[in-house]
């Protein structure tokens, strides 16, 4: 039987749910709402890649200035500008051209590249200058605020994962949903998302945690390849990042 080969996550706890980590080569959804640790979660899976396996990595921030990210992701011990400047980890920024402005970064994205052709090709070839092997868009709503029609969000999501797929990156793409109210079970802000990638993994915000301190709980909706937890799981932002506490497996 061939054997699928898994991407360690980097996040304490995840691996043991998924068979070993995310499968090789494919894209997977983190979805959630406002606080939940999405961005955290997604630096975190970048940054274990690049300082404990050698996997370099891409970041495409489309909502918040690189530097506000690396300032906030000090606190928990990672320093974002050493990576970058041993070529581990790259950040490719979207938000000033989002806003109108000019990017102080080394790499960005111009007002004329913003268009899906053009910023899908912007994005594989930085990927393969960079020898990326994980990749992570933050995020796919921020990004459909910027073009004019839903469709052609759905077009560039659908485009994207193909292509990302046969350069064989190992992909995070990150969307906010809904947390209250009878749109609950959205699992993706345009409603393609979901279909399209290999696994869906939602974060949620508790008043009622499982466990004392946990007010967080992630859920994996879906993992192809993969026989997945299927229940919810207690998590934690601690000091060193995301870690998710212990639940008795039945997979």
């Amino acid at each position: 039987m061939l054997m699928v080969e898994r991407v360690p996550t980097g996040i304490p706890g995840l691996d043991e749910l998924i068979e070993g980590g995310f499968p090789r080569g494919r894209s997977i959804l983190v979805s959630g709402g406002c606080g939940t640790g999405k961005t955290i979660l997604a630096m975190q899976y970048l940054i274990k890649g690049a300082l404990e396996h050698n996997e370099p990595g891409l970041y495409i921030t489309v909502d918040e200035r690189a530097e506000l990210i690396r300032e906030d992701m000090l606190r928990f011990g990672w320093d974002i500008k050493a990576l970058e400047d041993e070529g581990k980890l790259a950040i490719l920024d979207l938000s000033a051209t989002k806003i109108g402005v000019p990017s102080m970064e080394q790499y960005y994205v111009e007002s004329h590249e913003f268009e899906p052709e053009k910023l899908l090709i912007k994005i594989m070839q930085m990927a393969r200058s960079i020898g990326a092997k994980r990749f992570v868009l933050d995020s796919i709503p921020a990004l459909g605020f910027h073009m004019e029609k839903e469709s052609k969000i759905r077009e560039f999501i659908l485009k994207l994962v193909y292509y990302l797929k046969q350069t064989g990156l190992t992909s995070i793409l990150i969307s906010e949903i809904p947390e209250y109210g009878k749109e609950l079970e959205r699992y993706s802000r345009f409603g393609v998302e979901e279909y399209v990638v290999d696994g869906v993994i939602v974060l949620r915000y508790t008043t009622m945690p499982l466990l004392e301190g946990a007010h967080r709980i992630l859920f994996i909706r879906k993992m192809r390849a993969t026989k997945h937890y299927e229940g919810m799981v207690p998590l934690q932002i601690t000091s060193e990042g995301i870690k998710l506490l212990p639940v008795e497996l039945n997979i």
